[in-house]
């Protein structure tokens, strides 16, 4: 079994991956997930130009050196972590991912904007826990 931990790089990740630590055995799974925005040809728009292409390529590399230096630091301090980087819609792409890996934890991270911003935005750690078959770990920014 293992815990899927998504991260959206913000100020709770470090907080969701001391939690992490503190509560993973050393011998348990841990997969690291960012959910990067989908491709713009697979949400029906067009790539666009050369320029604007370059530059989701350059971000999605960059997002990728960021989780596998999250997985470096956690497998340093002796834990069998992985990352995946993954483009798709992001509670749907985080509940995938997780039946995938097996997961039996996931672990997400809130930002706190209240009941007005989720209302009219929408909170992923709610849907998460609203969708998920899985226990589901809420990790608060504050």
């Amino acid at each position: 079994m293992s815990l899927l931990v998504a991260l959206d790089f913000t100020d709770v990740t470090d907080v969701q991956l001391l939690i992490v630590a503190r509560l993973a055995a050393p011998n348990r799974e841990i997969y690291l997930l960012h959910v990067a925005e989908p491709d713009p040809s697979f949400v029906g728009f067009d790539a666009g130009p050369d320029e604007v292409r370059d530059q989701v390529a350059r971000e999605f590399h960059q997002e990728h050196e960021r989780i596998q230096a999250l997985a470096d630091r956690l497998r340093e301090a002796g834990f069998n972590a992985k990352a995946l980087l993954v483009q798709g819609p992001t509670v749907s792409t985080i509940l995938a991912e997780a039946e995938k890996v097996n997961a039996e934890a996931i672990v997400v991270g809130s930002h706190g904007h209240g009941k007005l911003y989720d209302f009219a935005v929408g909170s992923v750690s709610s849907e998460v826990i609203r969708k998920s078959k899985v226990p589901v770990l809420v990790v608060p920014s504050k």
